[in-house]
């Protein structure tokens, strides 16, 4: 069946025309599914009957069920885990804060590149997500929460630009004015550094900002703790984030997850200040959530706060990153894989 979720408006309106009717009947589908956010066919009340029918035939309108909700008892944060009609579960998290709230989507189902620190990768990727099923992410836990979301982070599960197609359409659905119509300037996409992608990104010229998981200041450290470093040189990343920022106007981010006694040293701040200071950029300094799988440590408070003022008094602008959701495996891919886990000890579907 057709991924109608997918489909932008205009396509929407070929398919309605290909099923003789009137092109107004793609307009108001549209409006049901990302303004209405409506689940299925038969909510669509000012459809009649038949064409309810003859779309239901036709075309399949993606509606995640949340298989787990957990809300930490700190802040309020909630980590959904949804379940794809295949089978397979993603997570979500949603994030209250003063400006509004914000929801960080996975882009894939597992994830192949390998990062050390990180829960995503250990299974290795399952497949890419569709466009529908980054948006119902979003819609669904707007249909949950009954409450708006401003601020969208694809920076969960999976590496967005190893499903770039995917990514650019999910984008363009987000922003249309015909949907939810969230600014382009309030969306985030997470990179552990793909070049080529990043550069064609780039010419898109879209307003949204491009956050490059960073992590280390040289090729040789990099390496050790991502391993897409082996095809892409700290030098080509830069060059990447520059053509980047000549491009759109917007500031890069830079990921740097503060590993204890891996990348937190005075050397490493050093390094970190002659790599990015001649760029226009922002520092997310990020405590690393330890996962039980690897032997890497949260940095000392201490260590951190260091950091930061070393950037801080080279004129670079820089946050900790606010530790959301520790309590409810805040990490990326940790509630995935512990599901996985139970249902892998219960002898259930090992997917």
């Amino acid at each position: 069946m057709t991924d109608i979720k997918s489909m932008t408006l205009q396509e929407l309106m070929a398919e309605m025309e290909k099923l003789g009717e009137k092109k107004f009947r793609a307009t108001q589908i549209y409006n049901w599914m990302h303004q209405k956010l409506a689940r299925s066919f038969d909510e669509m009340t000012n459809l009649s009957a038949a064409l309810r029918e003859k779309c239901k035939e036709q075309y399949e309108i993606t509606a995640l069920q949340a298989v787990q909700v957990q809300e930490s008892a700190i802040d309020g944060t909630r980590k959904y885990l949804f379940a794809l009609s295949d089978g397979n579960v993603v997570e979500s998290v949603w994030m209250k804060y003063k400006h509004g709230n914000s929801v960080c989507i996975s882009s894939q189902v597992g994830c192949r590149m390998g990062c050390k620190f990180c829960a995503s990768t250990l299974d290795g990727l399952e497949r890419n997500l569709t466009p529908s099923e980054m948006l119902d992410q979003i819609y669904s836990i707007t249909f949950l929460t009954r409450e708006r979301v401003s601020n969208v982070v694809v920076m969960g599960t999976g590496e967005p630009m190893d499903n770039y197609d995917n990514l650019l359409r999910f984008l363009k659905l987000l922003t249309a004015e015909e949907g939810l119509h969230i600014s382009q300037r309030n969306i985030t996409v997470s990179t552990c550094g793909i070049v080529p992608k990043m550069r064609e990104l780039a010419e898109e010229k879209l307003q949204i900002t491009l956050a490059l998981s960073l992590h280390a200041t040289t090729d040789e450290k990099r390496k050790k703790l991502m391993p897409v470093a082996n095809s892409y040189s700290i030098t080509e990343l830069m060059e990447a984030c520059r053509y980047y920022f000549e491009q759109t106007g917007r500031r890069i981010t830079f990921e740097y997850s503060l590993v204890g006694g891996v990348n937190d040293t005075d050397e490493d701040a050093a390094e970190l200040i002659a790599l990015v200071k001649p760029l226009n950029c922002h520092v997310n300094l990020i405590p690393v959530n330890p996962i039980k799988e690897r032997d890497f440590v949260q940095s000392e408070n201490a260590a951190i706060q260091a950091f930061k003022n070393k950037l801080e008094k080279n004129r670079i602008n820089v946050t900790i990153r606010r530790e959301m959701g520790r309590d409810i495996d805040g990490a990326c891919g940790q509630l995935r894989r512990r599901h996985k886990e139970q249902v892998t000890a219960i002898g259930g579907n090992k997917r």
